[in-house]
């Protein structure tokens, strides 16, 4: 018996049939969304997320905001890094298992997510310094966003991480002295 396609699966499909043209979402939700519902009986959620992460993945080249396209001499699937479940126990800890943005936490009922400040899809790595602990909101603000941290770009980034230590008073981040 034979695994049944999930979405992703689908749409990179889809994408392969029509290399190197730039889609936008009518162009391949319809289509996909079709084929899906005749494979499951269901409509899919989020195809939209789906395709983001085939980008971040390394498969799909996002052109702009909402378009996408396949190109088989770009398709690159570098060793994506996750953090390691001790790496986000600490990270965890660091923040106080509060969101950096809003301060919200487990104590409050919320949702929280060990989040690369440099995205993986950007060369971030998994390591402690490159983490931070996001509430469920303030990480998909950030994934919508394409924002290295919530409501900051690149450019921000290194400044605002380097001020969120001094703020907590962890000078680590500051060049020691010989």
């Amino acid at each position: 018996m034979s695994k049944r396609p999930s979405l992703s699966d689908l749409i990179l499909t889809y994408f392969k049939k029509h290399p190197y043209q730039d889609l936008a979402h009518g162009d391949w939700v319809d289509a996909v969304s079709e084929q899906y519902k005749k494979l499951t009986g269901n409509m899919p959620r989020d195809p939209w997320r789906a395709a983001r992460r085939l980008h971040q993945n390394g498969y799909l080249v996002k052109v702009k905001k909402g378009i996408y396209r396949y190109d088989p001499d770009l398709v690159q699937n570098p060793e994506l890094e996750d953090f390691t479940e001790q790496q986000k126990r600490i990270i965890l800890e660091r923040d106080e298992y509060r969101c950096v943005e809003c301060g919200l936490g487990r104590a409050n009922g919320v949702e929280l997510h060990v989040d690369h400040i440099i995205p993986k899809d950007k060369g971030g790595k998994a390591t402690i310094e490159n983490g931070q602990t996001l509430c469920a909101q303030h990480n998909f603000l950030k994934k919508n966003d394409n924002a290295t941290q919530s409501g900051k770009n690149e450019d921000d980034q290194a400044l605002w991480a380097g001020e969120k230590r001094r703020k907590s008073g962890d000078d680590s981040f500051l060049p020691r002295s010989a």
